[in-house]
C-alpha cells in the first residue's frame, strides 16, 4: 500500500485507522499529523447515533476527541507498516461541552500529545465547529 499523507479524505482508509466500525465511527478526515498532535474531521450527519432532533450530542463530542486519538496511534503505526494496536479511554479529565453542533456542520478536532510514555498517553483535545471552540478535554489512553 502506498503511503498516504494529509489531508486524507479516504473514509474507508480513515476507519482503517481506528478500531472503531460502522456506525460507530466519529472521525471521517485526517487533516494533519505530527509526532505529537493530530487535527481530524469530521462531518455530522443524520443517520448518526449520536444525532437526535438535528443535533449531535454530548457524547458523541467525546467519542469523537477519543477517537482522533486512536487515529493518531493508527497513522503513527500505518506510516511504521505495522498494525496498530488497541486502545482504550483511561481517564478523562476536565470534559467541557461548550456548545452542540448541529447536523451538517463540520467538527475539527485537534489532539496534542502531552506525555506518550509505556503505552500510556496524556493529550490535550479540542474541537472547533464553525470557527468556535465547542469542546475541549484531557483524556489518559491506555494501550491494550
Amino acid at each position: 500500500m502506498a503511503l498516504l499523507k494529509p489531508p486524507i479524505m479516504d473514509k474507508d482508509f480513515i476507519i482503517a485507522l481506528i478500531p472503531q466500525k460502522r456506525p460507530f465511527v466519529m472521525v471521517d478526515k485526517l487533516y494533519d499529523f505530527s509526532e505529537h498532535l493530530i487535527i481530524s474531521g469530521f462531518t455530522i450527519t443524520a443517520d448518526n447515533i449520536f444525532t437526535s432532533n438535528g443535533v449531535f450530542n454530548a457524547p458523541g463530542l467525546i467519542e469523537n476527541m477519543a477517537q482522533t486519538v486512536a487515529m493518531h496511534k493508527g497513522y503513527t503505526y500505518y506510516l511504521k507498516n505495522e498494525p496498530a494496536p488497541v486502545g482504550y479511554i483511561g481517564a478523562i479529565k476536565k470534559a467541557e461541552i461548550l456548545e452542540i453542533p448541529k447536523v451538517g456542520q463540520e467538527l475539527r478536532t485537534t489532539v496534542k500529545i502531552l506525555h506518550d510514555i509505556m503505552g500510556v498517553t496524556l493529550v490535550e483535545a479540542n474541537i472547533v465547529c464553525e470557527n468556535k471552540i465547542i469542546a475541549q478535554s484531557e483524556i489518559k489512553t491506555a494501550l491494550a
